[in-house]
């Protein structure tokens, strides 16, 4: 009886997750629209997507955050941002997280979502992970937003592992690569409380806080393309040790 109980919680969980996801995309949804139709109010848009939208899920599905910096990010200087990812919260909490605006690169997979897909082709760069000319066009529409003077980010595990037992998949070098080529500091985020909160299980997850930690920047100014990997490992070995510390 209480396990039946518990997933009809986590039924109703789910579903008003969804339902914020989509209230303020609808009520606001003229200026959402006016702001993403040119690249140059695109810091409008990101104000409202974090203020009024991933504020409003995050509170809203009872997952206050609260975000401990160890370098603190500049405003109006560019930035990668890296971060494992778990949960569609990953989203909200990042956006939460920088106050400098920024891009998402991600899966061109997205666009489906309902509501969501809509807007998430018309601000974020989408990537086909099998195109190799898909990732290349990633860098050239990054460039232009970093000369924009936003941030990028990117979840360099390449996507959410089918095995949820893994507490850290292996990295891709795109991010790294990118923040090399433009002399960007790199900033490892690690993520703590996500998957526990809201997983791609369905039938898992719960309210709670959420916890951040936003590490000291690598600076790729001295660095060349041949040193990504090491960086990459490095950055890895960073949120790695610190998911384990917070297990142990």
């Amino acid at each position: 009886m209480l396990k039946l109980l518990r997933r009809i919680g986590q039924t109703f969980y789910r579903i008003w997750f969804y339902v914020l996801v989509a209230i303020p995309i609808f009520i606001f949804f003229p200026f959402l629209l006016l702001f993403a139709s040119r690249e140059k109010w695109y810091p409008y848009f990101f104000w409202m997507a974090r203020n009024l939208w991933a504020k409003t899920i995050l509170f809203g599905m009872g997952c206050p955050p609260t975000v401990k910096y160890d370098q603190k990010l500049v405003n109006g200087k560019s930035y990668m941002l890296v971060a494992n990812h778990t949960s569609m919260l990953d989203i909200m909490l990042m956006l939460y997280v920088s106050r400098n605006p920024f891009v998402f690169v991600g899966k061109k997979e997205l666009v489906k979502i309902p509501v969501f897909g809509f807007f998430y082709k018309r601000v974020c760069i989408m990537v086909d992970r099998d195109s190799t000319q898909s990732r290349t066009g990633v860098y050239r529409r990054a460039q232009k937003r970093l000369h924009q003077g936003l941030s990028i980010c990117i979840f360099p595990e390449g996507g959410v592992p089918d095995d949820e037992h893994i507490v850290l998949d292996n990295f891709k070098d795109g991010a790294f690569k990118m923040a090399i080529a433009h002399k960007i500091p790199l900033v490892p985020i690690t993520f703590f409380d996500n998957k526990k909160r809201f997983s791609f299980t369905f039938f898992s997850g719960g309210p709670g806080r959420v916890r951040a930690r936003v590490h000291e920047f690598f600076e790729t100014g001295i660095l060349d393309e041949e040193d990504k990997g090491t960086l990459r490992e490095e950055v890895r070995d960073i949120i790695y040790n610190d998911l384990i510390s917070t297990v142990s």
